[in-house]
């Protein structure tokens, strides 16, 4: 895990000496990341629906969750508890494992890529990413997609303001823009 021994080794000691920060415990750690997707027109689409599902798993490395309606809309054609999205939440070993394939691979594979914008961190710390293309993941055949889709990246810490987060992710080698 290089991503994991770069945060213990390099980034906590420059995180404490940017920020000020006294005790090693106060510094921010990431504790989860989570992928979410919404299934939308592959709803009634049985064998869409199932390559989605198989995609979202090869890249996370474990099985994700369906996300139920909580209630019915007839604009969309949603009744309630119908399987509307899948959601992955990653924590440990394959949390660094995904973060990792995301700064080395993914975000550089992908078109007119010009770095993280600033503004995707929340006022708690946390990173939220849109990916419009699961094929810029490694682990996705090109050859065999039928079904391109888009799905959502949130990158959870204990940081206590955007400041921190942004600071926390820039250390960690997370590409963002130039300010």
């Amino acid at each position: 895990m290089r991503l994991k021994e770069k945060y213990i080794r390099a980034a906590r000691g420059e995180y404490q000496k940017k920020f000020d920060v006294k005790n090693i415990m106060a510094i921010p750690r990431i504790t989860k990341v989570v992928l979410n997707l919404g299934i939308g027109k592959y709803a009634k689409e049985k064998d869409a629906f199932d390559e989605i599902f198989q995609a979202i798993r090869s890249i996370a490395g474990q099985n994700p969750v369906y996300t139920r309606a909580k209630k019915s809309i007839s604009g969309f054609k949603i009744r309630e508890k119908q399987e509307v999205g899948l959601t992955v939440t990653l924590r440990g070993e394959r949390m660094w494992s995904f973060l990792e394939r995301l700064i080395e691979v993914a975000l550089p594979r992908i078109r007119d890529f010009r770095g993280i914008d600033p503004k995707n961190v929340d006022q708690a710390g946390n990173l939220n990413l849109a990916v419009k293309e699961q094929i810029v993941f490694p682990e996705i055949a090109v050859e065999n997609v039928r079904n391109i889709f888009s799905f959502q990246i949130t990158v959870v810490n204990s940081a206590k303001s955007k400041e921190q987060g942004v600071g926390l992710f820039r250390l960690l080698g997370f590409p963002f823009k130039k300010e």
